[in-house]
């Protein structure tokens, strides 16, 4: 059986909808932080862009809250891995807040910050279509604080370091800027299908 470096996890099960080296957690969801998990209420959160943009931006959550709502229905995988099926999240997309900022042409990549100040780095096209979101419900109940409420980026078609807890803004810029666990040797992207897990895979 191979074993992905680092990851021995639980036994391998086929299925198709796994990327390589990932077991399917079922209904548990396994709680993971580079940080203690802060007592941060709706009342106290916002979310910001700034950087490359045309119109710096923040949102309350009540501004937030007045935005279109989205969902994400799917699956999400973790670096540590594990993988969750037929989840839901609510929220709104980012595609929303990036067009009410209105990025610059010469922007490329995002650092996206949490209130706790995790930062992750991102590439812009992983961030628009449609592929991401700022997420404040799970399976139609208000995010729990341990999971990143009362809300976090969801970027679900990469591993969920890049989803960051506690969101706090976008940082829009014109290069890569590698983030808390990419400078501590985690791949700058984290595809799940291709095992993105650590720099030079």
């Amino acid at each position: 059986m191979n074993v992905t470096r680092g990851f021995t996890g639980r036994p391998r099960v086929q299925n198709a909808g796994l990327p390589p080296g990932q077991y399917d957690a079922g209904d548990d969801w396994p709680v993971l932080s580079a940080e203690v998990t802060p007592e941060l209420t709706p009342a106290e959160w916002s979310f910001r862009v700034d950087g490359l943009v045309e119109e710096p931006r923040t949102w309350s959550w009540d501004e937030a809250h007045q935005l279109p709502a989205s969902a994400y229905e799917g699956d999400i995988h973790c670096v540590t891995s594990w993988s969750k099926f037929g989840v839901r999240f609510g929220g709104v997309s980012l595609d929303t807040f990036l067009h009410m900022a209105r990025p610059h042409g010469s922007a490329t990549h995002a650092v996206a910050y949490s209130h706790t100040g995790y930062t992750t780095n991102l590439p812009l096209a992983d961030l628009t279509g449609g592929r991401a979101w700022i997420a404040w419900e799970y399976e139609g109940e208000p995010l729990a604080p341990e999971h990143g409420g009362p809300a976090r980026l969801l970027v679900p078609h990469l591993y969920f370091w890049k989803s960051a807890k506690w969101i706090a803004g976008l940082r829009i810029l014109d290069h890569d800027e590698p983030g808390f666990w990419e400078q501590n040797g985690y791949h700058a992207r984290g595809n799940p299908w291709e095992e993105q897990r650590y720099s030079g895979d």
